[in-house]
């Protein structure tokens, strides 16, 4: 784990998106579940949408045809999260199908500043993110490049997961880096977040929360995000 001596305890108070993802949700309805949570009292911010392949992680979950339905469904933002090898060969064809921001991992490819350029081009915003056994330093070269930076607090595959709390400390160090360069880039935490947690990452810099069974439970999406609102108020 990276560290910091000189990163601050805590970051100024910054509103927190919430970015339900939907590979939590009931797919026999992801039309309505999509709905729910754009309508909700408490509306969701964003749309997180996991794509794996089954060799970047030991799981494969959907792809464009999906994408290209909740972006029919939907009018939030769709945060689309590759876990892909060689994420370059599909990154038109996931801009194309309706992602608002494309996010690749540092391991998933050898030219990591390529990558970025391209989601750049394609006027979508750019997003980087790595597992949480690779150290910060692989993403530092790319960060006055991006849009989003994504603290994997999971490792990615599956869903359902427990928080790795070792991730609170790598979100603060990644805020005093993107601070000390002035970057406006969007801090994201992605796996095991709940409304137990939620106000530490965001008192650590987080600005974006991705929560799967935390929101799509069993009382509904808007009963989530209500809780996570209010573990954040």
């Amino acid at each position: 784990m990276i560290s910091d001596p000189a990163a601050p305890a805590a970051s100024p108070a910054r509103r927190v998106k919430l970015a339900p993802s939907l590979l939590s949700c009931d797919f026999t309805q992801m039309g309505e579940e999509l709905g729910r949570l754009a309508d909700a009292d408490c509306p969701a911010d964003w749309a997180h949408v996991d794509v794996m392949d089954g060799l970047f992680v030991p799981n494969i979950s959907f792809g464009l045809p999906i994408l290209a339905a909740a972006r029919r469904a939907s009018p939030l933002f769709m945060d689309v999260h590759l876990m892909i090898e060689r994420p370059e060969r599909y990154l038109r064809d996931f801009a194309e199908a309706g992602a608002d921001g494309l996010t690749v991992h540092v391991e998933s490819t050898q030219h990591i500043h390529r990558a970025v350029g391209m989601i750049r081009e394609l006027g979508k915003r750019a997003g980087v993110t790595l597992n949480p056994g690779t150290p910060l330093e692989a993403v530092r070269p790319v960060l006055g490049d991006v849009d989003l930076v994504l603290v994997m607090s999971v490792n990615p595959g599956f869903g359902g997961q427990k928080f790795i709390p070792q991730s609170v400390e790598r979100v603060r160090t990644l805020r005093h880096w993107l601070d000390e360069l002035g970057s406006e880039a969007e801090l994201e935490v992605d796996g095991g977040v709940t409304p137990a947690n939620a106000r530490l990452l965001a008192d650590a810099g987080a600005t974006v929360l991705v929560a799967g069974s935390s929101v799509f439970g069993p009382d509904g999406p808007h009963a989530g995000l209500r809780r996570l609102r209010e573990a954040l108020a």
